[in-house]
């Protein structure tokens, strides 16, 4: 662990874990491009690959749910992420749960959450994705928009906010992620099951021939999913993926189990957990996908990466390539680099 982050994680963990999340994000936005990003800046890791079409330059990506706003798109460029992810982003503002909404598990190495998409909508979303000098300047890390839907919008009428919401990034995505798995926003797994993900995905698929069309571009679109799955449910998701011509996929989001933090302050809190509890979990959601889904189809692996041992077993579980998010609050920007060396020296081994 670097000593500017050294020095900076017993004040962050002082405070609420929201308030310090909002005062890094603050921080980072401010300082990115300036002297002081020097501080938490790493060097990006050269280490491509083609994953849906897309040369990512490394293996190391930024998981949704840390910037929902898209507001230090430049910052995490500057930590050396070949590719970061921004959102969830709903078409309309909203608050999100009351808080307190998010806790640490220090002894579990672990967050819960329970944020509930909260998020400025997506015209003020899109714009802050205009504005990144990243994406002005062509920078060759990727960028991922992940939408969702409203809380206020009835799950039968979901298909319409992920309609509006591919509409409203498809232009300024290099991919395009689709949540069905927040534990957080009420119904939304049920988006999981057979014949609601079929006319989700049906829908998807025909706006976004539509799309490529009117804009000259193909994007990708990703689907992110849960751990909390049986496995007869991730051999129906894994064919409806193929079936509807998705081009990868996310696993996984959080997880609503407690399994490795009972007993802990914090562990009963309702939300989602995510961190060292969820390496497992998530790694045999990925060999079951793997194994159905075969060689070819991207995996993105997500979900309890602290070390850079945890993201190789995430590549040899079958991902081809992996995001961070709670172990880049646990450990700082220099996992990034560690990480992206370890998977740069294992291919080469």
């Amino acid at each position: 662990m670097p000593l500017p982050y050294l020095l900076a994680r017993p004040l962050l963990f002082r405070m609420d874990a929201e308030t310090a999340h909002e005062r890094t994000l603050a921080l980072l936005a401010r300082t990115a491009g300036t002297p002081l990003a020097r501080t938490w800046a790493c060097p990006r890791v050269s280490d491509p690959i083609t994953l849906a079409g897309l040369q990512f330059p490394n293996r190391v990506g930024l998981a949704a749910g840390l910037d929902k706003n898209a507001r230090c798109i430049d910052a995490f460029a500057e930590m050396g992420f070949g590719f970061v992810e921004v959102g969830t982003v709903t078409p309309l503002a909203q608050p999100g749960n009351p808080r307190p909404r998010m806790f640490r598990l220090p002894e579990g190495q672990a967050l819960i959450n329970r944020m509930g998409f909260n998020n400025d909508g997506l015209q003020a979303f899109v714009a802050n994705v205009q504005r990144s000098r990243v994406r002005q300047r062509g920078d060759a890390m990727l960028l991922g928009l992940n939408i969702g839907k409203n809380a206020a919008t009835p799950i039968e009428e979901a298909t319409s906010d992920y309609l509006l919401g591919l509409e409203g990034v498809y232009a300024h995505a290099d991919y395009i992620t689709i949540n069905i798995s927040s534990p957080n926003t009420q119904n939304l797994r049920s988006l999981q099951s057979d014949a609601a993900l079929d006319a989700l995905l049906s829908a998807l698929a025909r706006r976004r021939d539509e799309l490529a069309a009117q804009h000259g571009k193909r994007r990708p679109i990703f689907v992110k999913i849960a751990p909390d799955l049986e496995h007869s449910q991730i051999t129906l998701i894994a064919d409806a993926l193929q079936r509807h011509g998705m081009d990868g996929v996310i696993a996984t989001n959080t997880t609503t189990a407690r399994t490795g933090v009972h007993g802990l302050p914090h562990a009963q809190e309702t939300g989602g957990l995510s961190g060292a509890p969820l390496r497992q979990g998530s790694n045999a959601v990925i060999h079951q996908l793997r194994a159905r889904l075969g060689a070819g189809f991207p995996i993105i692996g997500v979900g309890g990466i602290l070390r850079a041992r945890d993201a190789l077993e995430k590549i040899r579980a079958g991902a081809d390539a992996v995001q961070i998010y709670t172990g880049l609050i646990y450990r700082g920007p220099s996992l990034v680099l560690q990480t992206a060396r370890a998977l740069r020296a294992d291919r080469r081994s």
